[in-house]
């Protein structure tokens, strides 16, 4: 008991001491955040014209997207997996110029059970966005690996006030989507897993089901649509991310196939009843790059997971997923938001593209004027704090870091905590997306760290690999997540011990990270690392995220 008392006195000394030799208690204060990308391509590549942009249209982690326009707005959603808050919701009025508008599960309540789930695997699948136009109500329909599938609604998008969750007991599997008929009737597509056993790996199949409005529940037996894949044979199966539509009389399945690597694609059929039976088309698929050369320049791979979308001037487009390899075949971006106009078949089907057609990483759409701030490109992000909560851009694990961080006077503050990300549990930690292969990340930090405790910035890709480059008392540190709850020490570099501002600097060189800091506001900068391997934080790490960067707190109890 008496041993126990004098830790806890120490513990408390140790804390009084940080705060009193920092003014700031034990919090972690960051005084601003920028990123910059400097990718080769568009530095090489510059658009000709107004009405051209680059693709992908969303960079960096924005995998599955859905689409609807209602009049002229356009939204669009992705998936988040483990992030909070989750399923961002972008905007447009041209399909060109998107704007970020905030988060549509941005509340504990809507997202209960997150906790303990894997970030990069677990969490939110395939959000879609519809609008009812009988009711005039948006749904986001999506599936929490955790619990099952449920929808919000709201009136208004712009208003970020999505409902609680209404969840769907009766239906399992993932990748749900809505479709409203013409004739007030009302369905959910989804995939799910066969009746009996699997036939082959990944043997899954599609089911239909209504959807009564009075009682916001599927109401029926579900139809099963389809088992098999379409090519390049029938068991390459998995399809997944379905989606109806109603042109011209005909009901329409698009769905991806072939899983989320280099395999994937997207297929299409038609029917005269939206419960069938459908025809596959005879070319499909409607949209892949697995034919094409692995060494090929400035590659596109991984393509699928389509929504087609038809402007009020009768043009028809496709968002999609997709992955650009990066030098060495580094890939920290994940899958991202491709942009491309849907062509008909003489036999009447869309596809996106055909044979061995490229996906272009410069287009054209007439009619349209690339505005400044464009989510693509190369561009400067930066944050200055000066909010009353953190920007739609930051996320954290598992849930709301509202515990840890807070915005007060134009500055983020980060209390340390024992928390780490291998917990599965939320950490003292903010992250936004990285979007480019090169880029740089910069903050400034104020913290006189007492023992055990250090802030600064992270470079994270799942909850065994991420880096760590911040102040500890006395010293700068770079290090790597090791097995378990430890760390390993890359670098190293003495400061003095009553250091408590300095500024971080992050840059990312492609297939390597560089570490680099400033005592003394900037004037001269020291190297802490350099030549730290990108691909440890890379789609090597597996799950179905992107790299993340952004800022940490942490204390480690004595």
């Amino acid at each position: 008991m008496i041993r126990k008392l004098l830790i806890a006195n120490m513990l408390l000394m140790a804390v009084s001491v940080g705060a009193s030799g920092s003014g700031e208690g034990a919090k972690a204060s960051f005084d601003y955040f920028t990123y910059t990308g400097d990718d080769d391509y568009y530095r090489q590549n510059p658009l000709a014209d107004k009405a051209s942009f680059y693709n992908p249209i969303i960079p960096g982690f924005h995998p599955d997207p859905a689409i609807c326009r209602v009049g002229d707005d356009y939204w669009l959603v992705n998936s988040t997996f483990g992030y909070f808050p989750g399923v961002p919701l972008y905007h447009s009025r041209d399909l060109v110029n998107w704007t970020l508008v905030g988060n549509v599960l941005n509340r504990p309540s809507q997202l209960p059970a997150l906790a303990g789930q894997d970030v990069g695997k677990g969490g939110i699948y395939a959000p879609n966005i519809s609008f009812d136009p009988q009711t005039g109500t948006y749904y986001m329909l999506t599936t929490d690996v955790g619990r099952g599938h449920f929808y919000v609604t709201t009136k208004n998008p712009m208003n970020n006030d999505w409902s609680d969750p209404v969840w769907l007991p009766a239906i399992d599997g993932i990748d749900p989507a809505f479709f409203f008929d013409d004739d007030s009737k009302a369905y959910i597509i989804y995939k799910e897993s066969t009746e009996g056993q699997p036939k082959w790996s990944n043997h899954r199949c599609l089911r239909i089901a209504r959807f009564d409005r009075a009682t916001g529940q599927t109401t029926g037996a579900p139809v099963k649509f389809r088992e098999a894949g379409v090519g390049p044979e029938e068991r390459l199966a998995r399809n997944e991310g379905p989606h109806i539509y109603k042109i011209d009389g005909k009901y329409y399945i698009i769905c991806a196939e072939g899983g989320t690597g280099i395999f994937h694609s997207e297929v299409a059929y038609r029917a005269d009843s939206v419960f069938g039976p459908y025809t596959r088309w005879s070319r499909n698929p409607m949209l892949t790059q697995r034919e094409l050369k692995a060494g090929r320049t400035n590659p596109v791979t991984c393509t699928g997971h389509a929504d087609i979308v038809q402007t009020p001037n009768g043009e028809w487009w496709a968002v999609f997923l997709g992955c650009r390899p990066g030098p060495g075949g580094v890939e920290q971006l994940g899958r991202e938001t491709f942009l491309m106009p849907v062509n008909w078949s003489l036999d009447g089907f869309p596809y996106i593209t055909q044979e061995k057609d490229t996906v272009p990483l410069m287009l054209r759409r007439n009619g349209t004027e690339r505005r400044e701030g464009v989510t693509f490109g190369n561009f400067t992000w930066r944050d200055d704090f000066d909010g009353r909560h953190a920007g739609p851009e930051w996320l954290s694990l598992l849930g709301p870091a509202d515990a840890y961080a807070s915005m007060v006077g134009g500055r983020l503050d980060i209390v340390p905590d024992e928390v780490l990300p291998q917990d599965r549990r939320t950490p003292p930690m903010l992250l936004r997306r990285i979007q480019h292969h090169k880029f740089t990340a910069e903050t400034k930090l104020d913290f006189l760290p007492y023992p055990g405790a250090q802030a600064g910035m992270a470079v994270f890709k799942n909850e065994q690999r991420y880096y760590r480059f911040g102040l500890r008392r006395g010293m700068i540190v770079v290090e790597r997540s090791d097995k378990g709850r430890s760390t390993s020490t890359i670098a190293s570099v003495g400061v003095d011990s009553e250091t408590k501002s300095v500024m971080l600097r992050t840059k990312c060189l492609g297939d390597n990270y560089e570490f680099s800091f400033s005592t003394d506001g900037g004037a001269t900068w020291q190297t802490a690392a350099k030549g730290v391997d990108a691909s440890f934080v890379s789609q090597r790490a597996g799950g179905f995220t992107g790299t993340m960067i952004g800022l940490y707190a942490y204390r480690q109890y004595l």
